[in-house]
């Protein structure tokens, strides 16, 4: 009996080691579930490259642009800004920071740079711009301070990241110029202006003004100028914004060119100033 009871102690002592061994092994394996590296956000999200989206002029000529930077992944530096389409020259931007566009005059409680800021900060927390919610009149309550309409810079963020990095342009940013020497023999002076953003010709305006400032393009679209120069010159102004270099508008020897549709006006002027315009965007 006692020799029994003995083996019964010895056989239930090396059941519990097998027991604890296999307790022990299964704790020193790796585990599959939440340790594995986490993707998404938190690694970052994009290919990196520069990010770039334009949108479609509104009635008063404003095409509001997102610009994103992405480094490791993630989002590094945002740019939202407008280009006037029918002037060119200075930003939205630009123009709220220099006074000439501006807000609080108005009644709001800061400048539209003041709130694109705020705007593009929050894109830099968040990672994502679906994560901004925006109601059906395109302002958003989920950021103090902003009461501008930011369902473009939304739009736009999202189309910049869903098509992926792009080569940034050749030009420098900003707002270039040039103008003719002289009136002609009809009292017309050739101006032109033109916008680059993200190294891009974005807004190009080429006109001719009298002596009293009137506009060649304003009296031709009125009719008062027995032409439709005013088409004409959108025209140039498209394909300018389409090859991104002046070399390629094929301009012959006697000023006119084959190379736009629709354009049969002499636009040497256009090339010439245009070429001096940009040369400090080189």
């Amino acid at each position: 009996m006692k020799k029994n009871l003995a083996l019964l102690v010895a056989a239930m002592m090396a059941f519990g080691l097998l027991v604890g061994c296999g307790a022990k092994d299964n704790a020193e394996k790796p585990s599959t579930g939440t340790e594995q590296p986490s993707t998404g956000t938190e690694q970052g999200q994009y290919a990196d490259g520069n990010y770039f989206a334009k949108g479609t002029p509104d009635d008063n000529g404003w095409m509001y642009m997102v610009q994103l930077d992405v480094k490791d992944g993630k989002i590094t530096a945002v740019n939202w800004d407008a280009a006037n389409t029918k002037t060119a020259g200075d930003t939205k931007k630009q123009q709220s920071i220099s006074g000439e566009y501006g807000m609080k005059k108005g009644g709001a409680s800061s400048e539209w740079h003041e709130q694109a800021k705020l705007m593009e900060d929050t894109l830099l927390e968040k990672q994502d711009p679906k994560q901004i919610e925006v109601n059906d009149e395109g302002k958003t309550d989920a950021v103090s301070g902003v009461s501008i309409h930011v369902g473009d810079f939304v739009k736009l963020s999202e189309q910049a990241l869903a098509a992926g990095p792009v080569e940034k342009g050749a030009y420098k940013d900003g707002a270039y110029k040039a103008e003719g020497k002289d009136f002609d023999d009809q009292g017309w002076k050739e101006t032109f202006n033109v916008t680059v953003f993200d190294g891009q010709i974005v807004a190009v305006n080429w006109d001719n003004v009298n002596k009293e400032g009137a506009s060649k393009k304003e009296q031709a679209a009125a009719g008062t100028y027995g032409m439709n120069w005013h088409e004409q010159a959108n025209h140039m102004e498209a394909a300018l914004i389409e090859k991104q270099d002046v070399a390629q508008l094929g301009v012959k020897e006697d000023g006119t060119t084959d190379a736009v549709s629709g354009v049969s006006i002499h636009v040497n002027g256009f090339v010439k100033l245009a070429e001096e315009a940009l040369q400090g965007a080189k």
